[in-house]
């Protein structure tokens, strides 16, 4: 993915610093920015392709600038994701709700975020729907709109399939219900946010057989929603 643009929003150099050379060897341009003012004059003159926000700036926070994206529309559709020290899940629901689209809490690890980064450009650009995602033996191919656990079929409604693909395409993030109807129904489309827990039981269902039982990977978050997670249950 060579050429696309990343700013890097942080107001501590030696993150900057170890962010850009992370990913210049991943083959992406970067421009940096120290406070929020530098970052939308940067926003505005360079047009990057995605930005790297961090959550505590200089003269304004983070979610000030994202809030201002947002509300523009030439910058509305801008990938941005934040970074953060806050762990609170309050504090990443706020950012989300703001219009992030993804998150990762300091200290993380270069080539995660590298990851996160090309995932979220894939979907930007329109590739998240055909994605083939593997999660040990479970396996969603979007492009058949098929599920395999240990290479045998699942069967599963469109809707659940659709819960799973959002789920699957973004690990490790909590979700209100009223997020996931936006992403999964649509922002327009009128639907009760218990509907979400009457899916959300049918994927946990499809998702056991008597041989596998990847159920635990919808995760209830207590007072938020809902998650998708590998992590402790055995699963890599």
């Amino acid at each position: 993915m060579p050429d696309q643009t990343v700013l890097i929003v942080d107001d501590e150099y030696a993150i900057r610093d170890m962010l850009r050379m992370a990913l210049e060897i991943a083959e992406f341009r970067c421009i940096e920015a120290e406070n929020i003012q530098q970052a939308h004059t940067l926003v505005v003159d360079e047009r990057p392709d995605i930005v790297l926000l961090d959550w505590m700036l200089p003269g304004g926070s983070g979610l000030e600038l994202l809030r201002r994206l947002k509300r523009n529309d030439t910058t509305a559709d801008l990938p941005v994701i934040m970074l953060t020290a806050k762990t609170a899940e309050d504090n990443v629901i706020q950012g989300l709700d703001v219009g992030a689209d993804d998150y990762i809490t300091k200290p993380f690890a270069p080539r995660e975020l590298i990851a996160r980064i090309k995932a979220l450009l894939r979907r930007a650009g329109g590739g998240e729907k055909n994605e083939r995602i593997q999660v040990a033996d479970l396996v969603l191919d979007g492009e058949s709109r098929r599920i395999f656990m240990a290479d045998e079929p699942v069967d599963m409604g469109p809707t659940e399939f659709n819960l799973l693909q959002f789920f699957m395409s973004h690990p490790e993030r909590a979700y209100t219900r009223g997020q996931l109807l936006d992403h999964v129904w649509g922002a327009n489309v009128y639907v009760e946010e218990r509907t979400v827990d009457v899916h959300i039981r049918r994927l946990r269902k499809a998702l056991q057989t008597p041989e596998h039982d990847y159920s635990d990977l919808i995760q209830t978050v207590r007072g938020t929603g809902y998650r998708f997670s590998a992590r402790g249950i055995g699963v890599r």
